[in-house]
């Protein structure tokens, strides 16, 4: 990559709806050396206002010309979940990297492209698994290098809403590719098998449920996305299964937009053989002097998006590989498509 003399990396996004006006273009402009040059956007007018609020020269609705810059080194791919491949294939074969939000697509197959596009161009590609910039999985990741958990062959992965389920293009599976499996539990089941030592998924039994939809409880907010017209309610509001791995560990899950149940935020925990922790509350199981103790150490956690932004930035100009690799994309999204086929089928199914 050619830095400016400034030493500056220039980036470009591609989708300007609520995750790159909330996370990344607020993450981008606390670092010292990113120049925003150019917003794409399928809604014109939004990438324009967005333009102006922050100065950005260059304004396009189709990706395959804004990948066309020679003014741009590196973009954030913040479309629904059904472009994702597309727009990271066309900036990969431009020459640029690419920082993709979650869920890495809406297929394996798509995955495995992204994958190898990258691989054939030499570019980076890093997948938007935003959970992993936590201190405390940091310090985990520490420990677990260290030995201090032994083996680690069990877990459990829950992020449960009471009622949450979003307005907009999320429950649209054409545009999405399914509901709470692929937009929160993603985060949980990439962020439980990470603290795991990312251990190759090969088997999934699962069940999904759509029970509430569109519903009309009085009295709660609802999380609404800048795109919701013509709203469809095609996907599931609940689901949990087990997801074995290769090396004999396995993984217990369960994710909801919708369930009559206490709110339960992102809850992961792993177990081994010498220790385990859990992250909310975050605490480290183990034993001292042959008695069981709860640890809870003291970490400052920091704004994870700003975490996740600049280590991509930082690998733009390194060439060093992210921590969430296309690899790591491509294995979670078997996960994620397995589930599905899993409920469809009425068994566990092998990936």
């Amino acid at each position: 990559m050619a830095v400016r003399n400034d030493g500056k990396v220039r980036i470009g996004l591609i989708g300007v709806g609520n995750i790159a006006q909330n996370a990344h273009i607020p993450a981008y402009l606390h670092q010292p050396d990113v120049e925003l040059v150019a917003v794409c956007d399928l809604n014109k007018g939004r990438a324009e206002e967005v333009a102006r609020k922050h100065n950005i020269a260059h304004v396009f609705t189709d990706y395959n010309e804004m990948v066309k810059l020679e003014d741009l080194d590196a973009v954030s791919v913040c479309t629904w979940n059904n472009a994702h491949a597309g727009a990271t294939i066309a900036a990969l074969e431009a020459g640029k990297d690419v920082l993709c939000e979650k869920p890495m697509a809406m297929t394996v197959a798509e995955a495995e492209a992204m994958r190898d596009a990258a691989r054939r161009t030499g570019r980076l590609l890093m997948l938007g698994f935003v959970n992993r910039f936590r201190t405390s999985v940091g310090m985990i990741k520490e420990l677990e290098a260290a030995g201090k958990f032994g083996e680690i062959y069990y877990a459990k992965a829950t992020i449960l809403r009471r009622r949450g389920t979003p307005l907009g293009w999320f429950t649209d599976p054409k545009k999405s590719g399914g509901g709470p499996v692929i937009d929160i539990g993603v985060h949980v089941i990439d962020i439980t098998r990470y603290l795991m030592g990312n251990p190759e998924p090969v088997r999934v039994s699962a069940a999904v449920y759509s029970k509430f939809g569109d519903y009309k409880t009085k009295a709660v907010s609802r999380w609404e996305a800048f795109d919701k017209d013509n709203l469809v309610f095609g996907v599931e509001d609940l689901a949990g299964g087990i997801i074995h791995f290769a090396n004999g560990a396995s993984m217990v899950f369960d994710v909801s937009w919708a369930a009559n149940t206490a709110e339960t935020p992102l809850v992961s925990e792993i177990f081994g053989t010498k220790a385990g922790a859990s992250l909310e509350p975050f605490v480290i199981y183990t034993e001292d002097e042959g008695y069981l103790v709860d640890e809870k150490p003291v970490v400052r956690e920091v704004n994870i998006f700003d975490q996740e932004i600049r280590h991509f930035v930082d690998c733009v100009k390194t060439r060093q590989q992210p921590i969430s690799s296309a690899d790591d994309g491509v294995a979670v999204q078997k996960i994620l498509n397995g589930i599905y086929a899993s409920a469809a089928q009425g068994k566990e199914v092998t990936l």
